[in-house]
């Protein structure tokens, strides 16, 4: 996931926007005057509209890298140099599930909304509670973010495989492996596929993975690792 600078969340963009709308005013005062009263009227709902929209989209951002500080942290001792710990992880689930559940309460239906469902359904997953978090990661797929509904699906198809629904998760990772995105990529979907046919389809896992032992980096590391463990021919 993309990471937000607390300087950037820090930044007063509410005010930097008013200020943006004054000058809008003071550029085309000629205009606005001409054609009177009730027009400056609706141009002036029009900016404050988009100057609130603006201001509330800033504040579901600091309210989600506020939650993920949380998830994020660490759990034990207290750590130097780290603003959050919790001594357990039942006390940081706890914790990222009440501020996460808020955001999604809150604001459904936006960016950061469906971030947060992501995080639900990640927590529960953790905790295995493999149902409640089917329904976050359902929710996530149908309607968030490209980016964040393709990891909402490879999420699913793991659950799918632990559940022995095998072949909705191979529905899901080939139309993954079909369509890429920024979050999950086609190597990626590969990789989970294989994982599974190891043993239940050694032929296709073999066919997956030959092309990516040669692939630079992690990819190639982890295919090499699944090759050498597939059965011998």
């Amino acid at each position: 996931m993309a990471r937000i600078t607390r300087k950037e969340l820090k930044t007063d963009r509410f005010a930097l926007e008013v200020g943006q709308t004054v000058t809008f005013f003071e550029e085309h005062q000629k205009e606005i005057i001409r054609y009177g009263a009730a027009a400056a009227v609706v141009i002036a709902l029009v900016f404050g509209y988009v100057v609130y929209q603006r201001h509330q989209s800033a504040a579901r951002e600091e309210a989600l890298y506020r939650a993920i500080q949380i998830q994020e942290s660490s759990v034990g001792p207290p750590t130097p140099g780290m603003n959050v710990n919790f001594p357990t992880q039942d006390s940081k689930d706890q914790a990222a599930t009440v501020a996460f559940t808020a955001i999604q309460k809150q604001d459904p239906g936006t960016k950061e909304g469906e971030i947060a469902e992501y995080y639900l359904g990640c927590i529960k997953s953790d905790q295995g509670k493999l149902s409640d978090a089917e329904k976050s990661f359902l929710e996530v797929a149908d309607k968030g973010d490209a980016n964040y509904a393709s990891l909402a699906r490879l999420s699913l198809a793991q659950i799918y495989f632990a559940d022995g629904r095998t072949a909705q998760a191979e529905k899901l990772l080939r139309d993954l492996m079909a369509h890429p995105t920024l979050f999950v990529s086609k190597d990626q979907a590969a990789i989970t596929l294989a994982r599974d046919l190891l043993y239940r389809n050694p032929a296709e896992a073999r066919k997956l993975l030959d092309p990516l032992r040669q692939v630079q980096g992690n990819v190639g590391q982890v295919a090499l690792q699944l090759y050498s463990q597939l059965p011998a021919k």
